[in-house]
């Protein structure tokens, strides 16, 4: 059980690990994961399907269904761990208007051709290799952020996984 109610985004580019990070994330604060993938309209995946990014009128929709999750969870006194690719400040900045002051953010820093060549090997989703490079177009780092822990998607997570809960837990940040 999670000692207090808390929401927390784990973000970045396609390819970074947000699920997987995500899920031990939760698991490691006894609380209940989503994937914000699972959240996409069926129109947004078909644009992805064939390679097209998706604009700021896209994600609005989208964004708004997990900051409503993020927020009920938060409200019910549960802790609740999203993947969600929050690249751009306004994104996140949509989320904490959602969510409130019970929101982090973990920002899973990552390089292009790692996350090129992650995407280009995961079977069966819809986001093709070929929108990484437009995912680093957009993304803007969060690092004058008071709410963001980073930490490198290419981290060992048996160590570093029970490092960035004790920091969400405390409400350590990034110096």
């Amino acid at each position: 059980m999670s000692v207090t109610a808390q929401a927390i985004v784990v973000m970045g580019v396609s390819g970074a690990g947000k699920t997987t990070v995500g899920r031990l994330v939760a698991e490691a604060l006894g609380g209940t994961f989503v994937d914000g993938d699972d959240l996409h309209s069926d129109e947004a995946r078909a644009k992805m399907t064939a390679g097209i990014a998706l604009t700021d009128a896209d994600r609005w929709p989208w964004l708004d269904r997990i900051g409503a999750a993020l927020a009920e969870a938060v409200t019910a006194g549960q802790t609740k761990v999203a993947a969600c690719s929050a690249l751009k400040r306004v994104y996140r900045e949509r989320l904490r208007a959602a969510v409130g002051p019970r929101l982090r953010f973990v920002y899973l820093d990552a390089e292009p051709e790692t996350m090129r060549r992650r995407v280009g090997h995961r079977p069966g989703h819809y986001m093709p290799a070929s929108l990484v490079d437009s995912q680093f177009a957009a993304l803007e780092p969060p690092r004058d952020e008071s709410d963001v822990v980073t930490m490198r998607a290419d981290a060992d997570l048996a160590t570093s996984i029970p490092e960035l809960a004790m920091r969400l837990q405390s409400g350590a940040q990034d110096p």
